[in-house]
């Protein structure tokens, strides 16, 4: 197969996971985009360009992970491989469970989706297998794909749907200094759980379905969890006693995919000076207290739009 383009941009959202009891299976797209641009070139190989988050961290050669995405999608197009420039400016911070893995991945599948002649071969379904397989799961990569709130599920193939989400939503990602591995995080989960936790569970999974879309008002129980938060206190402590503060003072507040990052289910109110407001905003204010040095506080609305790529 040819390639139909040698220069293409896609910006891709942020996402957060889990939302407390949808371990592996919700997640939400967030208005924090990565851009990244790609030029295909006649030398062999790939040069990366890095600014903003991960910059002098990540690799800047073929081992980058959009690069990664980008060459698995041109094969399982049947593309040639191409030699490749890419510009990253990202925005979505590493290792705090905010999905910059699953953005980068659907961001280079995209672009070779946009590149090849049949973009067909890469359909939606086919990039959040893809994804999923590159991730392990596809709870970030439905959000970072589709946009919106998604439910994501797997059988003998990978399945999203988008589900409603009530106007007044506003989440406010509040992000630590630090990061974690989504391997550490997960290396502490326990092999089984009681039976009936898992049952408690599924009911709150159903019931934060109609939370986020009809009833906001239900969004406290409808996040409870007990199938992992809990057992990550051990190394991500700080990140869960905020969520029991914020909890504590009515705030459906729960730890952002593997953490540390820890996300507010806020609803907008009004601010007579025309800013952002939710109701999470005092009671964030209050449960940091002076001890939270370093963490950053980002309203972030829902972002709806999903992955958008340009033919530059």
């Amino acid at each position: 197969m040819r390639l139909a383009a040698d220069h293409v941009r896609v910006r891709v959202p942020a996402t957060s996971a889990n939302l407390g009891p949808g371990f592996d299976s919700l997640g939400v797209a967030l208005a924090l985009h990565d851009v990244v641009e790609v030029r295909a070139v006649s030398a062999a190989g790939a040069v990366v360009d890095v600014v903003g988050e991960g910059a002098g961290a990540v690799p800047t050669d073929e081992e980058h992970l959009v690069v990664r995405a980008i060459r698995e999608g041109l094969d399982h197009a049947g593309a040639s491989q191409v030699g490749l420039r890419l510009e990253c400016t990202n925005k979505i911070p590493h290792g705090r469970g905010l999905g910059s893995s699953a953005g980068a991945v659907v961001a280079g599948l995209l672009i070779a989706r946009a590149m090849v002649a049949e973009p067909e071969a890469l359909d939606d379904d086919t990039v959040l297998a893809l994804a999923s397989a590159m991730e392990g799961h596809p709870d970030n990569a439905a959000p970072a794909l589709l946009g919106g709130v998604t439910v994501a599920w797997t059988s003998d193939e990978v399945h999203a749907v988008r589900i409603p989400v009530h106007p007044d939503m506003l989440p406010v990602a509040i992000v630590p200094p630090h990061q974690l591995s989504t391997h550490r995080a997960r290396s502490v989960l326990p092999a089984q759980v009681p039976h009936r936790d898992a049952a408690f569970q599924a009911g709150r999974a159903a019931l934060l379905v109609e939370a986020l879309g009809r009833r906001p008002d239900l969004l406290m129980p409808a996040t409870e969890d007990r199938l992992h938060q809990e057992y990550r206190r051990s190394v991500m402590p700080d990140s869960l006693a905020l969520v029991g503060a914020l909890r504590k003072r009515g705030v459906a507040a729960v730890v952002s995919g593997a953490g540390p990052t820890v996300l507010a289910l806020a609803r907008r109110t009004s601010a007579p000076d025309g800013v952002p407001a939710t109701d999470a905003d005092e009671a964030i204010a209050a449960a940091f207290g002076g001890v939270m040095a370093g963490w950053r506080v980002l309203p972030l609305p829902i972002d709806t739009a999903g992955a958008v790529v340009d033919r530059a």
